[in-house]
């Protein structure tokens, strides 16, 4: 066989372009799918919150009971779960708080890779104030620019999941299941 033998060098390019367009059909695929709009079935339970907010750059100033403030942006890579009580906190806002705080439990050795962070009036009851201090950071939303994502009903709790470079990632309205936040932590906290 001849190099110089068209029907050889148009055989050897086929297979190149063969090779090729294997190698480039899932990116096509993946370029064309990402156009027409699709996102893989493994949606979150929470809201996604957009536009996207970062929190550390927009200066959102929480202010905790020690009078320092939070720091939106953390040092190590650790999410915050914000809890946004609405108005006169009591046994069913506690019993979120709880489950809340259970969430956190349940991920075993990664649970140092998640603060929690109560932002309002703690609950009247003293015995409920006290069993938070256990697992909750307290703080007061200086500017009221969490209102947005405050539950509104009394008695209730809402909550927003906050990466450690401060930015807003999801939002679970008040009356959210917390297994379901419990999933999205899992998938998110490595």
């Amino acid at each position: 066989m001849n190099a110089t033998d068209p029907a050889a060098l148009r055989k050897g390019r086929l297979k190149l372009l063969l090779v090729a367009s294997i190698f480039a059909a899932p990116f096509v695929l993946a370029l064309v799918l990402t156009l027409a709009g699709w996102q893989p079935g493994a949606k979150g339970n929470g809201r996604p919150i957009l536009p996207q907010r970062n929190f550390a750059q927009e200066q959102l100033p929480v202010r905790l009971a020690d009078g320092k403030d939070w720091a939106w942006r953390d040092s190590e890579p650790r999410l915050t779960l914000v809890a946004l009580p609405g108005p006169g906190c009591a046994a069913r806002c506690y019993a979120a708080l709880t489950e809340m705080a259970k969430a956190r439990v349940m991920l075993n050795r990664n649970q140092s890779r998640l603060r929690l962070l109560y932002v309002g009036a703690p609950p009247a009851d003293p015995q409920l104030r006290e069993g938070m201090a256990n697992y909750w950071q307290l703080g007061e939303d200086v500017g009221g620019k969490l209102v947005p994502w405050r539950a509104q009903q009394p008695d209730s709790v809402s909550a927003l999941l906050v990466e450690s470079n401060g930015t807003a990632l999801a939002s679970y309205p008040a009356g959210f299941d917390p297994s379901g936040l419990l999933r999205d932590l899992q998938k998110v906290v490595k």
